[in-house]
C-alpha cells in the first residue's frame, strides 16, 4: 500500500511516522517543505510538488489546517489522483465544510471519505487515534490497512460524507468545555491561595475524575505548555462547534464561554501552546 500524507503539523507528521512504523510506503507533502524533512530520517519519502506527491498514491490522506487550506490543495491534486485511490479528508472542517470538500471530490470523480479524527499529537505518533470515518462502505477494505496503522479503532460513522464531521464537532464540543474547566478550577485554586496540587489529589480515583484532568492540571501546575493541540487550534474547532449548535437550535451560552476562554488566552499570548494554556485566559 502506497499513502500520501498532506500537510505535516504535529497531527499529519505524527500519522506518517505510524504509518512507517507498520511497513506502509509513504509520501508526504507540507507547504513548508522543512516541516516533513525530518520525516525522511524515519523512511518517507518527501515531495516537493503536492501534484507529484499524490500521482501513485492508493490512499491520499489530508491533514490541513482548516476548510480553506483544504480545499486549495483538493483543487490542486484532485485532478491528479490516479483512478482507483482514496481521498481521505482528516481535519475538523465542520458539517459545511465536510459538504464542500465532499463535493468537490464528487466533482472530480475521487472515492472520497470524511474521517477526522480523535486525538493529539501524542495519540497520532502512536497509532492511537481514533477515526470517525464516513463515506460509501464500498471503500473500506481499501482504507482498512492505512487506518489499522494510525488508530486504534475506527468508528464508521455513516455512509453518507459528513456524519464522521457531525460527530468530531459533538466530540470536540466535550474536550473543549473539559479544558476550560480545568483551566477555570486551576485559575481560581490559585486565586483562593489553594495548593493546586490537592484538586488533582482529591479527584484521583474518583467517579468525577479522570485521566485528562490529572494530565493537563499537571501541565498547568509544572507550566509545560508544548502544543498537543493548540489553543488557537480550539478556537478555530469552537468556531465550527458553535455554527453547528445554532443550526441545530441548541444553547450556546456552554460554547460561548469557552470560546471567550480560549480567546482570551490566545489574546494573552498563548495561541501557539497547548489548550492547557486556557488557563491563562482566566
Amino acid at each position: 500500500m502506497r499513502v500520501t500524507v498532506l500537510g505535516t503539523g504535529a497531527m499529519g507528521a505524527g500519522m506518517a511516522q505510524s504509518l512507517l512504523r507498520e511497513g506502509v510506503e509513504v509520501m508526504v507533502w507540507n507547504r513548508t517543505a522543512e516541516r516533513s524533512e525530518p520525516l525522511a530520517d524515519d523512511g518517507a519519502t518527501v515531495a516537493l510538488d503536492p501534484v507529484a506527491a499524490v500521482a501513485d498514491a492508493d490512499v491520499v490522506v489530508a491533514m490541513l489546517f482548516d476548510t480553506a487550506a483544504t480545499l486549495d490543495v483538493m483543487n490542486t491534486v484532485l485532478p491528479h489522483v490516479r483512478d482507483g485511490a482514496v481521498f481521505v479528508q482528516c481535519a475538523t472542517v465542520g458539517v459545511e465544510g465536510a459538504s464542500q470538500t465532499a463535493a468537490l471530490a464528487a466533482h472530480h470523480g475521487v472515492a472520497f471519505l470524511d474521517c477526522p479524527v480523535l486525538g493529539t499529537k501524542a495519540p497520532a505518533e502512536q497509532g492511537k487515534l481514533v477515526m470517525l470515518a464516513s463515506g460509501d462502505p464500498g471503500l473500506r477494505d481499501r482504507v482498512q490497512p492505512a487506518f489499522d496503522a494510525m488508530a486504534s479503532k475506527t468508528i464508521w460513522v455513516g455512509t453518507e460524507p459528513g456524519e464522521g464531521s457531525k460527530l468530531k464537532l459533538v466530540c470536540n464540543a466535550w474536550i473543549g468545555a473539559l479544558a476550560a474547566a480545568v483551566g477555570q478550577s486551576m485559575a481560581l485554586a490559585k486565586g483562593l491561595g489553594v495548593d493546586q496540587r490537592l484538586m488533582l489529589e482529591a479527584f484521583d480515583g474518583s467517579a468525577a475524575g479522570s485521566p485528562y484532568l490529572q494530565m493537563k492540571g499537571a501541565a498547568i501546575i509544572d507550566d509545560a505548555y508544548a502544543p498537543q493541540f493548540s489553543v488557537d487550534g480550539v478556537r478555530k474547532d469552537v468556531g465550527l462547534i458553535r455554527e453547528a449548535i445554532t443550526d441545530a437550535r441548541v444553547s450556546t451560552a456552554l460554547i460561548d464561554g469557552v470560546r471567550a476562554a480560549f480567546d482570551a488566552a490566545s489574546a494573552a499570548g498563548h495561541g501557539n501552546d497547548d489548550m492547557a494554556a486556557v488557563y491563562f485566559g482566566y
